[in-house]
């Protein structure tokens, strides 16, 4: 049973999201590619199919075997260091962010390995902010969750959070 929590179900997660994130990709490329946009507020949110071979803000555009090295490179940073965190609660919370950005690498990681390209599609047009996808999501939150705890959250000297 410990096996199972402690390697079957982190995996498992991971693997959900990543489920989720290349569902939400199938499902734009069948039905938002051939119309491109489907504006639900207008002047302010619409679904736009992108294909991006770039890296975040379509930033190093074509740049695909450097981002597989990387994400492999970091993915492996990822694993160990989740592997390396205690087992105590306030570890917990940092492992399943951890999880949720190796789930959001992997989603990216499979389009640019297999495509050459990520699919993109939720636009911000109010403000005119980048296009992104499902992965993107699970990397910015999880980013952002890991520095506020790293920066701001001390570890509890009882072991309790």
């Amino acid at each position: 049973m410990k096996i199972i929590k402690q390697h079957v179900l982190p995996i498992a997660f991971v693997l959900f999201l990543l489920g989720i994130d290349q569902l939400t990709k199938y499902l734009a490329v069948v039905h938002l590619a051939p119309i491109r946009e489907f504006v639900l507020i207008d002047g302010v949110f619409s679904l736009l199919y992108h294909e991006n071979s770039g890296m975040a803000f379509g930033l190093f555009q074509d740049g695909r075997w450097v981002f597989v090295g990387l994400t492999i490179l970091a993915m492996g940073f990822f694993v160990y260091y989740y592997l390396s965190l205690p087992r105590t609660r306030y570890h917990s919370i940092m492992r399943f962010f951890l999880l949720m950005l190796m789930g959001g690498a992997l989603g990216n990681f499979v389009d640019r390995l297999i495509q050459g390209y990520v699919v993109d599609f939720f636009y911000f047009s109010l403000i005119n902010f980048p296009i992104f996808n499902v992965a993107d999501i699970f990397l910015v939150v999880s980013i952002f969750a890991l520095a506020i705890m790293i920066l701001f959250v001390k570890e509890p000297k009882s072991g309790l959070l």
